[in-house]
């Protein structure tokens, strides 16, 4: 790595801390001795350097310790993405630039890096360009809401634009969800969800329990986080108890396709016993959704 390349990486990402560390009290005062090798960066000042085995080589310290000071966990970082172990640093600053050149704060970068640290180890020309490409020309994001799309969803920027963003967003649509700002600021991760693998088979289990596809597509279109939702641990044990337990009809649940979204422990199940013992007749949409205090006004006016 060059040096002028090491000083732009370092001072980007590591400057603050090691000032803050230089300038303490009880750095002030450490004797300058001449067995004390001069560090070649200002990472080696970072206490967190020194723990780091010797066998280490520096440029993996250098990469573990600015990994750290943005705030992300390196030993799930480099656990999560391998890649990380022989990438170089001149190719992750390009990274962290390029994303900054796109309005994305350094401050953004734990949450972003922590949650897909493939990120990282992407190639800014065919990995991350063709990302942005789509946000900008399919989603129509303006340059500056480029960051609010990425916080919202940061798995967009690990994900291919012409294998997964593209057919994603052309399934959604040709289903109904047309509306570009919600995909783009609200639903963006349906457009990481595969579709063969995690869409379809939803859709097609939704219709195993007595919905037809129209109807599917109306609670969709009213609860787009439906398509998000686990079959195993979410759809399956949440319908049991509403057909089995509380006897209720599909009808309810294609209005009210809410009622997945709720904890079925700590919401729907003693809401539910509530409303029996109390003898009133309650709305699902009513029973599931109110505040406890509107809750219990309900059932002492008698509900719905």
């Amino acid at each position: 790595m060059s040096s002028s390349s090491a000083t732009a990486f370092h001072s980007s990402f590591c400057f603050s801390s090691h000032n803050k560390l230089s300038s303490s009290p009880s750095n002030s005062h450490q004797p300058n001795t001449s067995l004390s090798p001069k560090p070649k960066t200002l990472l080696h000042k970072h206490p967190l350097y020194t723990p780091l085995h010797s066998t280490v080589s520096s440029q993996t310290k250098e990469k573990i310790l600015c990994l750290e000071i943005m705030g992300v966990d390196s030993g799930k970082a480099l656990s999560q993405n391998p890649s990380l172990h022989s990438v170089t640093l001149e190719s992750i600053h390009s990274v962290i630039s390029f994303l900054q050149s796109k309005g994305i704060h350094q401050k953004d970068f734990a949450k972003i890096f922590g949650m897909c640290p493939k990120i990282l180890t992407s190639d800014v020309k065919t990995d991350l360009v063709p990302v942005f490409n789509f946000l900008s020309e399919d989603l129509k994001i303006p340059d500056q809401n480029f960051r609010k799309a990425i916080n919202k969803c940061p798995r967009l920027l690990a994900s291919s634009a012409e294998d997964q963003l593209k057919p994603a967003l052309f399934y959604l649509q040709r289903l109904g969800l047309k509306d570009l700002e919600a995909l783009a600021y609200h639903d963006s991760v349906l457009l990481v969800s595969s579709v063969e693998k995690t869409l379809i088979p939803k859709l097609k289990y939704l219709e195993s329990l007595g919905f037809t596809r129209s109807e599917i597509v109306g609670m969709v279109l009213r609860c787009p986080a439906l398509l998000t939702f686990s079959i195993e641990n979410n759809f399956k044990p949440k319908f049991e108890y509403f057909s089995v337990e509380m006897h209720k009809k599909l009808e309810e649940l294609k209005d009210f396709p809410q009622y997945f979204a709720f904890s079925l422990e700590k919401r729907i199940k003693p809401r539910y016993v509530e409303t029996v013992e109390s003898g009133k007749k309650v709305p699902l949409s009513l029973m599931l959704k109110t505040t406890d205090v509107e809750f219990r006004e309900l059932l002492a006016e008698g509900g719905g």
